[in-house]
């Protein structure tokens, strides 16, 4: 059975595996070493980049239309599942997070977060670890964020509330002491 082409329309938010979400702006035609080829034109605003993607090779780049709400949903509930097997060492272990963040796959992206999430307020994050968190969460919030109609940043913390992960404690805050009050002399 042969596989089903993709088509692609202006306006229409696609997912380019290491880059995220982005919207086509055209489909275009040029001529690239003698050959016409057409071309798919992909504006990541949130990157400042335009990326320009061969129609023909859309899919084998990994090029896909955004996952449906169900799907997305499903990849959050796996992402609220338990950690896996930590048997890998850090090097290895973070290698494998970095091929699910680049894949683009919403479960592959939920796989890394739930990994990777503290699981109450005294856990801590190692500074790659919180990194490769961070990615993986805003590949998916982007998704999450164009579904369901808000800001990236809105998506990231919906995802959080619903995935439970404790809310980050600000190690700057500095208590505010009270002022003493001059006495007033009798």
């Amino acid at each position: 059975m042969p596989a089903k082409k993709l088509e692609f329309k202006n306006g229409q938010y696609v997912v380019y595996p290491t880059q995220g979400v982005g919207k086509i702006v055209r489909i275009e035609q040029q001529v690239i070493g003698g050959q016409k080829m057409s071309l798919v034109v992909i504006d990541f605003e949130r990157n400042h980049m335009t990326l320009r993607v061969p129609l023909e090779r859309a899919e084998v780049s990994g090029l896909r239309p955004l996952v449906s709400a169900k799907k997305m949903n499903d990849a959050i509930e796996s992402a609220k599942g338990k950690a896996g097997a930590k048997r890998m060492i850090w090097s290895r272990r973070a290698a494998v997070y970095e091929e699910n963040i680049n894949s683009g796959d919403p479960m592959k992206l939920a796989e890394v977060v739930r990994d990777l999430q503290r699981r109450d307020a005294a856990d801590v994050m190692t500074f790659s670890g919180r990194q490769l968190y961070l990615r993986a969460l805003e590949r998916m919030a982007q998704e999450f964020a164009i579904l369901n109609k808000i800001d990236i940043e809105e998506a990231s913390v919906k995802i959080e509330d619903l995935l439970g992960v404790p809310k980050e404690i600000d190690l700057n805050a500095v208590e505010e002491e009270e002022e003493d009050e001059p006495e007033e002399e009798t």
